[in-house]
């Protein structure tokens, strides 16, 4: 841990979840992208993740919701993470369901807990701000407000969505300050992105939320009524012997929602929602165009055991193989070879694997997914 301030309410809760199918090959069901490491630091995204956290609060108030199929992965990483600490999902049913049950098993042990949901799978490698950031947004979050920590943009992106900044709440350090939230903004076109990194107003919205835990339970009393009962449901029978029951029994009939949507957009739009700005040096590693933004871009960056040869050529190549591979004359290209696949495409098209993993699945191919 660190010395920055923080509320002894607050707990971190990390969902691991999803199978980052536009990393594939790499990530699959059974090896999920946050169990991988892609950022060649010897460490999973989870584990990175993980121990940013915990220079901020001890292990034992650190919580990980992961799918059940991946709970004991989960652990093997995460030696230091208190058993009673990890929530196994029996099926995936998105971000609001994992993070309402973390809040609601966590409200029931401390009625004044303090939760920040940070994602398994994102990369920031500026640790100071970081801890600064969530420290301010603590702070907002025990005044009743909805924090989220947003990224200032380096360049306009249409594979993220913007919140739109509002008036100065508090300058915290030349990298991190605090504002009133105006809106959520979805995706935009490139040329919208331009002009809102041209006019500052708006940031990358990187799904970082803290709240008070019983806030969040509120809020999704009126926007998702049915998830809320659930969650409530499961979080009241997690400490009996008939968790398993309830858990099997209530858990399929909760609705996969987006926090984003069940959370953020309707507490924007009841002015609840404060953002704090800070410059993270933050990756969302969401397909192999944003994983080569970690690595320099005027090479070929080669993962892995193969001798790879590049003559005039940028991007990544990953091989778990021993094959000598050569690109010539290919500018950000993306080579990923496995035992029992092999993907070649651009940066550009990055976004387009997950296409590719579907068309796996129409075809029957699944013993590559």
């Amino acid at each position: 841990m660190n010395n920055t301030p923080i509320d002894p309410n607050f707990y971190a809760v990390i969902p691991a979840g999803g199978v980052g199918s536009r990393l594939w090959p790499l990530s699959r069901a059974d090896s999920p992208k946050f169990l991988l490491d892609f950022t060649g630091s010897g460490r999973s995204l989870l584990r990175e993740t993980f121990d940013r956290v915990e220079h901020l609060v001890p292990a034992e108030r650190i919580v990980v919701v992961t799918g059940a199929h991946h709970a004991d992965a989960v652990a093997a990483q995460l030696p230091s993470l208190v058993e009673a600490n990890l929530v196994a999902e029996p099926s995936p049913r998105e971000s609001t369901a994992a993070i309402a049950l973390a809040a609601a098993i966590l409200v029931n042990q401390k009625p004044d807990a303090i939760i920040g949901s940070f994602a398994a799978d994102h990369v920031i490698r500026n640790q100071e701000a970081f801890s600064l950031a969530v420290a301010e947004a603590v702070r907002l979050a025990s005044t009743g407000k909805v924090a989220t920590i947003g990224i200032k943009p380096t360049s306009p992106s249409s594979a993220y969505g913007y919140i739109r900044v509002g008036s100065l709440i508090k300058e915290v350090s030349p990298q991190v300050a605090s504002f009133e939230a105006e809106a959520f903004v979805e995706k935009p076109a490139l040329a919208i992105a331009q002009g809102y990194l041209e006019t500052a107003n708006h940031l990358w919205n990187a799904g970082m939320f803290v709240l008070k835990a019983a806030v969040l339970l509120e809020i999704l009393s009126q926007t998702e009524p049915e998830l809320a009962s659930g969650v409530a449901a499961i979080a009241s029978a997690w400490n009996t012997d008939d968790r398993e029951a309830v858990l099997a029994r209530v858990w399929p009939t909760l609705r996969k929602i987006a926090i984003d949507y069940s959370l953020a957009e309707p507490a924007a739009d009841q002015g609840l929602v404060a953002v704090v700005s800070a410059d993270l040096d933050w990756t969302d590693v969401g397909d192999f165009a944003s994983m080569s933004t970690l690595h320099p871009a005027d090479e070929l960056t080669a993962f892995g055991p193969a001798t790879v040869v590049a003559l005039d050529s940028t991007g990544i190549v990953v091989s778990n193989g021993h094959k000598i591979i050569a690109v010539s004359g290919l500018s950000d290209v993306v080579i990923v070879e496995t035992d029992d696949a092999l993907l070649v495409t651009t940066k550009q098209e990055a976004q387009s694997v997950k296409s590719v993993v579907a068309e796996l699945e129409r075809r029957g191919i699944r013993d590559v997914l």
